[in-house]
């Protein structure tokens, strides 16, 4: 895992002229115009717009506290998005640990952003197979990814696979409240607390603890005040394409679901056993 491994070759699309489905909007269009909007509002903005719906810097510090990686050890996150978190992580992390997170995500633009952001061995590839050995990893953290897809087993079994005994998993899922939700986002199966429980026992992992994001603070307002002007400048400049509409819609549902506490934000500290 030292050589770099870049995305495969991005697919006869535009993310400015083709139709998306509201995923695609939302995780590889809009990815890859934020790319743009870094570029011109300066690198400073880069964290905060590429941790997009993964998570504020609270919520990763309590996952990497349970990660505590150090030294030279493996690190993978899973369904990185933009790469914001492993950036943020890389960061937070300096004075103890002198490895490179190693990203994977299966949208290609969004993979392809991802390293000329911040330059981290990326592939694009699915969570479900992930380009990596047995014990290839020591920590790993996924993000918001077990919620959109349909075969969490077959996920947390490659995660398993890749993590070396012993090893930490963090994961932040958005998890269904119990009471039928009012309406349903494109692409989300929100599973249960008792499913995600039995899935990661089933799947070899022991949960240490958990916490409801929302107990957390939130970010502060130098990261939310980046945040802004990049959304701003991608509303200025995308703002009538329909892939941000689509994108937008999907938020205000999600939006709505998480405030009324149909699904709730919850971050798990996990060892793979």
């Amino acid at each position: 895992m030292t050589s770099e491994t870049r995305p495969g070759p991005a697919p006869e699309s535009n993310p400015d002229t083709d139709p998306d489905t509201p995923m695609e909007a939302e995780f590889d269009t809009v990815a890859a115009w934020t790319e743009g909007a870094v570029r011109v509002l300066g690198r400073d903005h880069a964290i905060p717009a590429a941790c997009r719906g993964s998570g504020s810097p609270a919520d990763l510090a309590w996952l990497a506290q349970g990660l505590d990686v150090r030294g030279d050890q493996r690190f993978l996150d899973a369904g990185a998005g933009l790469g914001g978190p492993a950036a943020w992580l890389a960061d937070d992390r300096g004075d103890a640990w002198h490895g490179r997170p190693v990203l994977t995500e299966p949208m290609v633009h969004a993979a392809a952003s991802a390293r000329r952001l911040f330059g981290f061995p990326t592939a694009a590839a699915v969570s479900e197979a992930l380009p990596l050995p047995t014990d290839g990893v020591d920590a790993a953290w996924s993000l918001g990814v077990l919620c959109v897809t349909p075969s969490r087993a077959d996920m947390l079994g490659e995660l398993r696979r890749v993590l070396v005994t012993g090893g930490r998993l963090g994961l932040l899922v958005l998890v269904h409240g119990g009471a039928p939700l009012p309406e349903q986002p494109e692409g989300n199966d929100f599973p249960t607390h008792a499913e995600l429980h039995d899935q990661l026992a089933r799947t070899g992992f022991r949960v240490d603890d958990e916490v409801e994001a929302d107990r957390l603070p939130g970010a502060p307002p130098s990261w939310t005040e980046r945040a802004d002007r990049v959304e701003e400048h991608l509303r200025r400049h995308h703002g009538d394409h329909p892939a941000w509409r689509q994108a937008q819609e999907q938020e205000q549902v999600m939006g709505r679901l998480l405030r009324e506490r149909h699904v709730v934000t919850t971050l798990l500290r996990t060892t793979a056993v």
